[in-house]
C-alpha cells in the first residue's frame, strides 16, 4: 500500500487499460487506489507506462516479481483471464479480472478453485453492470420477494452492431482459437451475468445459434436461447451483432407483478393487488364483460411505479474498482465475487453446446465434451493452438 490506497498494476494496455488507468490517476475517480505498474507484450506500449510515471514490465510475471503492486487488473485476451488470475492469486497479489472470467468452465473452475486457497487475498471481476442503480434497484425488488415467485423472463439485447470492419481490425477477433467465440463472449457477459444475478440460474438451455450469419467470420454474430427454471418457469435470451438500430428490453415476469427495462435506462414496476390467479379466480362475470370491452378499471388491480435511475459514464467501472480496493483496506464485501464468474462462461458454453450438439443441455453439461467440442472448431480454424 502506498499512503493508505492500493498499489494497482494493470496487465493489458488497451482501450480497457487505458481507461482504468485515467479514472484513477486523471480523473480521480477511484480514490483509494493508486496505478503503480503497467505490463504489455508490446514494447510499444511503454509510453503508457511513461505517461503515468510508473514502470513498465514487457510480461505480467514481471510485474508479478517486481513489488511493485498489491493488485492487478487482467485487462488481455479472454483465454489470459483464468491464467494470470492464479499466477497473482499465487504470488500473494489480490486479482480483479475483466469479464468474461474465461472462455470455458474448466478454466474458469481451476481459477475459482485456486482462489478459494487464498481466502486471505481479494478475488473480483469487473460486472461493472452491477454498479448500475437501475440494476440494484431492480435485483431488490426480486430480492424482496414482493412479487412472488419469477414465472417468465425475456431479454432482447441487440445494440452492439458491429461491421464488417471491426471484425477485421485484428486477426484474434471473432475466432474459436484467439477469442473463444463471438457475441456471447465479447458484447454479452454483462447481460448474461445480470440476468442470472437477478433472476437466478437456470436449470437447462436450448439454443438457436447462427455461426457467421450476417458477417464473415466463423462464430456466432446471431443467438436466441431459451431456458428452464423449473416449475413451469422460462426465459428466453436474444441477442445479435447485426441489428443497426437496436432494441435493448427486459422482462421479468412474476406472480405478482411484472418488471420492465427499457433501454437500462427506465424501469416500470407493475405490482398486483395480490396474486394473479387469485385474480383470475374471482373476478365477476361482469368484470369479465368489461374485460372483453376494455373497460376494466385496472387500478383496482395494480399499480405502476417508473424508476430512472441513471449514473455517469465511467462511474460504474469506477464504483467497481474502488470496492474491489476497499474489500482489500477495510473488507467492505465486494460487488462481484470473481467465484461468480462461472456463472455467464457455463451459461455461454451451454448455449453453444445446445446449437453444436442440437438439443437442449442441463447447465451442468459436460465440460469435457465442451473442450473437445470447441477444439475441434479451432482446428478448422487452422490458426490457433487447441485448448
Amino acid at each position: 500500500m502506498v499512503d493508505g490506497k492500493v498499489r494497482l498494476g494493470i496487465i493489458g494496455v488497451g482501450t480497457q487499460g487505458s481507461m482504468y488507468a485515467q479514472f484513477i490517476e486523471r480523473r480521480g475517480l477511484v480514490p483509494n487506489m493508486r496505478v503503480t505498474a503497467i505490463a504489455d507484450t508490446d514494447p510499444e506500449k511503454a509510453s503508457a507506462a511513461a505517461e503515468y510515471g510508473v514502470p513498465f514490465f514487457p510480461d505480467y510475471r514481471s510485474l508479478l516479481d517486481s513489488g511493485e503492486v498489491d493488485a492487478v487488473v487482467t485487462t488481455v485476451p479472454h483465454y489470459l483471464h483464468p491464467e494470470i488470475g492464479i499466477a497473482a492469486l499465487d504470488a500473494g497479489i489480490h486479482a480483479l479480472v475483466e469479464k468474461p472470467a474465461g472462455v470455458y468452465t474448466k478454466q474458469v473452475n481451476e481459477l475459482n478453485a485456486f482462489a478459494a486457497t487464498k481466502p486471505e487475498l481479494t478475488f473480483g471481476i469487473m460486472f461493472n453492470q452491477r454498479n448500475n442503480p437501475l440494476y440494484q434497484r431492480i435485483k431488490e425488488i426480486i430480492d424482496s420477494g414482493e412479487l412472488g415467485t419469477i414465472r417468465r423472463t425475456n431479454w432482447i439485447i441487440t445494440t452492439w452492431w458491429r461491421p464488417q470492419g471491426y471484425y477485421d481490425q485484428s486477426e484474434w477477433r471473432a475466432t474459436w482459437g484467439g477469442e473463444g467465440g463471438g457475441v456471447l463472449v465479447n458484447q454479452a457477459p454483462h447481460q448474461l451475468d445480470l440476468w442470472q444475478w437477478i433472476c437466478g440460474v437456470p436449470k437447462s438451455v436450448y439454443a438457436k445459434v447462427a455461426y457467421g450469419f450476417r458477417r464473415d467470420i466463423t462464430v456466432e454474430d446471431e443467438v436466441t436461447a431459451v431456458v428452464d427454471y423449473g416449475d413451469g418457469a422460462t426465459g428466453t435470451f436474444t441477442t445479435a451483432t447485426h441489428d443497426l438500430v437496436g432494441t435493448d428490453r427486459f422482462e421479468i415476469l412474476a406472480d405478482r407483478g411484472k418488471i420492465v427495462v427499457d433501454r437500462s435506462k427506465i424501469a416500470t414496476v407493475t405490482r398486483l393487488i395480490k396474486d394473479e390467479q387469485d385474480i383470475s379466480a374471482n373476478l365477476s362475470t361482469d368484470e369479465v364483460r368489461n374485460l372483453f370491452k376494455g373497460q376494466l378499471n385496472t387500478k383496482e388491480l395494480y399499480t405502476e411505479e417508473t424508476i430512472d435511475l441513471s449514473s455517469a459514464w465511467g462511474s460504474q467501472h469506477a464504483g467497481v474498482l474502488e470496492n474491489f480496493a476497499a474489500n482489500i483496506l477495510d473488507g467492505i464485501p465486494l460487488l462481484a465475487p470473481g467465484s461468480d464468474g462461472i456463472n455467464g462462461v457455463r451459461l455461454a458454453n451451454a448455449i453453444h453446446l445446445s446449437s453444436w450438439l442440437g438439443r437442449e443441455v442441463p447447465i451442468d453439461f459436460d465440460e469435457d465434451l465442451y473442450l473437445t467440442e470447441l477444439n475441434r472448431r479451432i482446428r478448422e480454424e487452422g490458426k490457433f493452438a487447441e485448448r
